[in-house]
């Protein structure tokens, strides 16, 4: 026998080994989830059912106990939105229990964007410099795949993330009692939030666009032991859900909450579905309602800094436990852009001449004169010495003419920030 045969086979091993390992390497076998639920009635309408202009064959028909891409086993539903559900899987390519979240997309038809839009976003993001301190600040793409549907007539994009555990808005709604948040965890959230932007605009030109407290997630580790409780709870206490006899097989299922983590991660920014190109000034309608940059609203180009702005808004919301803007119009009891400007002209002054000039629709707002064709609104918002301290960091973000909002770079720097981190730190 050649040397080299005798090395070889020295260093084979024995079948059984061989087996052995490779046993190891196979993840446990799936268990169907029992079907002793209770069911909901047809005429209740909850969850996905409640988007606007709900149309059910726009949502795949998940089902627990599932398999896609021959690897992602679900478990259970975390949430839904307005154009997908959100559900935990277990990855059937570790031994040791491992989970993930699928992002479940509507049809592609049904998206008001391009269906890889968001995709191409996490391809940007990923494509970035590693050692920018704002990287891990935004959630991470593991995969993606395409979902066909069960009649064959759409295809559903599929993101596959790392599992967080809840957002700011989920955070506020575990704890009723309380006011608003804590100073520290403002300060924390606030930091992640501006190293996301830094990472966001500086690094990866993308303007986020739908900043707000549930696109805010707080993180927690792979291995965290909520998650396989969440798998044994459904498996143990099944939530009721909603079988439709459409003779679809569409099953409507309640969202599950993870319960409280023993490792809790720094916050990260997420969704990007509404993300868009900071390289070019955009003209089109943008971010939740209440957090809108005046440029949105009086048709000025945006960039950037429209994050900046709505930062501004939602930090304050946090700082204080209630909005700084609500657009409510008194007349109608709806938001309106016009109650909207009122509030902002009652907290910044009126806007500048030189914003206006640049304002397409100025005129439904404005006379001639640049006066506001409305009665402006009371406030007091300086009233504590501490609360003025917080305002000259916020009136950096919250300024009529963008160019001269801080970016997110320096808003890191700033005093106010430092001090309120440190002693996080601290505490």
């Amino acid at each position: 026998m050649s040397s080299w045969g005798v090395l070889r086979q020295a260093f084979t091993l024995p079948s059984r080994f061989r087996r052995i390992l490779q046993w190891r390497n196979m993840a446990p076998p799936v268990r169907p989830f029992p079907t002793n639920f209770g069911r909901i009635s047809l005429d209740v309408k909850f969850e996905e059912e409640t988007v606007p202009n709900y149309v059910p064959s726009h949502f795949y028909p998940v089902h627990i106990g599932d398999v896609f891409a021959s690897r992602y086993y679900v478990v259970g539903k975390l949430g839904f939105g307005r154009d997908s559900t959100v559900w935990l899987a277990r990855d059937l390519t570790h031994w040791q229990p491992r989970y993930v979240t699928l992002k479940i997309l509507v049809n592609a038809a049904a998206l008001d964007r391009p269906a890889d839009a968001e995709l191409n976003t996490y391809t940007l993001l990923r494509n970035g410099p590693d050692d920018h301190p704002g990287r891990d600040a935004v959630r991470s793409l593991l995969d993606s795949f395409t979902l066909v549907s069960p009649d064959g007539g759409a295809q559903h994009q599929v993101l596959v993330h790392p599992s967080l555990w809840t957002s700011v808005s989920g955070l506020a709604a575990r704890n009723p009692s309380a006011t608003h948040l804590p100073k520290p965890v403002v300060a924390i959230i606030l930091q992640r939030t501006l190293l996301a932007l830094a990472y966001l605009h500086d690094e990866c030109g993308i303007v986020h666009t739908d900043l707000k407290e549930d696109n805010i997630m707080f993180g927690l580790a792979e291995d965290d032991p909520v998650l396989e409780a969440f798998e044994r709870a459904e498996r143990e206490d099944p939530l009721p859900r909603k079988v439709l006899d459409d003779g679809s097989g569409r099953i409507i299922y309640v969202s599950r909450d993870l319960d409280v983590p023993t490792d809790l991660r720094p916050p990260v920014v997420c969704d990007f579905g509404s993300a868009v190109s900071g390289k070019e000034m955009q003209t089109e309608r943008a971010q939740p309602k209440i957090y809108r940059a005046p440029e949105v609203i009086l048709g000025v180009p945006w960039g950037y800094s429209i994050d900046i702005w709505t930062v501004g808004c939602l930090i304050w919301d946090m700082f204080e436990g209630r909005q700084l803007f609500y657009g409510t119009d008194p007349e109608h009891d709806a938001y309106r852009l016009r109650a909207h400007l009122a509030e902002m002209i009652a907290v910044l002054g009126p806007p500048p001449p030189e914003l206006l000039a640049r304002a397409e629709r100025r005129s439904k707002f404005f006379d001639e004169h640049g006066t506001y064709n409305a009665e402006t609104l009371e406030t007091t918002l300086e009233d504590e010495e501490e609360k003025k301290l917080f305002m000259a960091f916020v009136r950096k973000m919250l300024c009529w003419v963008p160019e001269e909002r801080h970016t997110a770079r320096q808003l890191l720097e700033d005093p106010w920030l430092v001090a309120q981190c440190q002693g996080s730190e601290d505490d």
